[in-house]
């Protein structure tokens, strides 16, 4: 299903981390909150030449997760959909960045986005009607903001062995009788916000990410890491993916609904603000 073959250019990672430091500025976050959603996204280099400090033990965690998660059919996905917390929903051409948004917003505008991702032009409909300049660059800005932080909270455990991404296995820890791998995260000094600090727990037997916690360069010191667990994994298609997110503080759960993967969807996806022909 998830066959490699000739495109107008290579499978792009995830979500760079370029983007990622970019993105995560405070225009991005204005423009997230906007949209409703939650930014968690870890600062991460700009230059892509640096050797990140990774020891030996985190990156076979990392590569074990990697593979758990599909490996090779995961770096072969083209098209990718999915559903952000009710909000909003995606579908990514990971071949030629090709990007379309739609929900509606928080004062009940309906609105799609189409876009490219790498020159981040394109073309936005709200209420069904084409927008003005003005209003298309802002909701530009906002749909590729959300791509950033829409697609870290479904795919994060791919992106551990990202440039810029340091990894220090921190042993094994029992939690609720089961055993864990726990890896910490810290990236480069670039970007606003390099002292984001994260920590994953993998599935000692199935290696899969169970939870994550983090603690924001913006909080005290004291402040304890928030923590949320990644349920539900499942297969779609030769990828296996996560799609509820249950803060361990107080239970509350978000869902990452929709989820599929595609090798053909229809061009007009990308260009029409039709709904979506799959």
């Amino acid at each position: 299903m998830f066959r490699e073959r000739a495109q107008r250019r290579p499978h792009r990672p995830f979500t760079s981390p370029a983007d990622i430091a970019r993105v995560c500025t405070q225009r991005a976050l204005v423009a997230i909150a906007l949209l409703g959603a939650v930014c968690a996204v870890p600062a991460a280099s700009a230059d892509e030449s640096d050797t990140p400090h990774r020891d030996a033990r985190a990156v076979e965690i990392a590569e074990r997760s990697r593979d758990a998660m599909g490996g090779a059919a995961l770096e072969a996905t083209r098209f990718l959909r999915f559903n952000f917390f009710g909000a909003r929903t995606h579908h990514w051409d990971r071949s030629t960045g090709r990007h379309r948004l739609e929900g509606t917003s928080r004062d009940g505008q309906s609105y799609v986005v189409v876009q490219d991702l790498d020159d981040r032009t394109g073309h936005v409909w709200i209420d069904g009607e084409a927008a003005d300049e003005a209003t298309t660059a802002e909701w530009l800005e906002r749909a590729h903001g959300a791509w950033i932080n829409d697609t870290y909270w479904l795919l994060m455990p791919a992106k551990l062995l990202d440039p810029g991404v340091h990894l220090v296995a921190e042993g094994r820890e029992e939690i609720d009788g089961k055993s864990y791998d726990k890896v910490k995260l810290t990236f480069d000094q670039v970007g606003l916000t390099p002292g984001d600090t994260y920590w994953a727990w993998f599935d000692t037997e199935t290696g899969l990410m169970h939870q994550w916690a983090y603690h924001l360069q913006s909080w005290e010191a004291e402040r304890e890491p928030t923590r949320w667990l990644w349920l539900d994994w499942q297969p779609y298609g030769d990828v296996v993916l996560s799609s509820v997110r249950r803060m361990v503080d107080d239970g509350s759960e978000r869902m990452l609904s929709d989820i599929a993967v595609f090798e053909h969807l229809d061009d007009a996806l990308f260009t029409d603000p039709a709904p979506a022909s799959e």
